[in-house]
């Protein structure tokens, strides 16, 4: 039986959770691997908190839903509090070291809790608008769960139009994606 790598993403209502879920799910279909993702948005489609689910394999899969995740990413206050549901003795749990006030909320029972400074590293070294892009490089390197290069692909496919009109977008996305796997390494 192939292992299936179960992954819940959140944050607020734009901070580009379900693009990151997409391209990570696109390029685990041009790697040859089933995926499957599914889009959760909270009441407020605009604002509220939104969860990508995302599920790996070499396998069919059997169900798209799943109680417990391999790896948990919060990148907001509220995020961090509605993903604790789905935190196992297994789980990685993967947020962004900027939240502060959330130190009681963290999940008690997670195997590793990775405190990633994206959004800083974002605002100092690259631009805020890629710390999501940052992120998807700690899942990355924290999973394998697909290569570099093949999310580097997914990228160019989901934002391409956007790279035409200022290559340098294509430059800083994939310095978000080095940057966020370096941290990971670096833990």
């Amino acid at each position: 039986m192939a292992k299936v790598v179960k992954i819940a993403l959140a944050g607020e209502g734009g901070q580009g959770v379900q693009s990151v879920a997409e391209i990570i799910a696109e390029a685990a279909n041009e790697e040859g691997k089933e995926a499957i993702y599914i889009p959760n948005f909270g009441v407020e489609q605009r604002g509220g908190v939104s969860i990508a689910f995302i599920q790996i394999s070499d396998e069919p899969i059997g169900s798209p839903k799943f109680e417990k995740g391999d790896i948990v990413v919060a990148l907001s206050d509220r995020a961090i509090r509605r993903t604790r549901q789905y935190v196992g003795e297994n789980t990685i749990f993967v947020y962004d070291s900027s939240i502060e006030g959330v130190e009681k909320d963290l999940p008690t029972n997670a195997k590793k809790i990775l405190a990633i400074p994206a959004l800083e590293i974002a605002k100092k070294e690259l631009h805020p608008r890629v710390f999501n892009v940052v992120i998807m490089g700690a899942v990355l390197e924290a999973t394998g769960v697909v290569t570099m290069e093949q999310a580097k692909k997914a990228i160019e496919k989901k934002l391409g139009y956007k790279f035409e009109k200022d290559p340098k977008l294509r430059e800083l996305n994939y310095k978000a994606i080095d940057r966020g796997a370096s941290l990971v390494r670096e833990q």
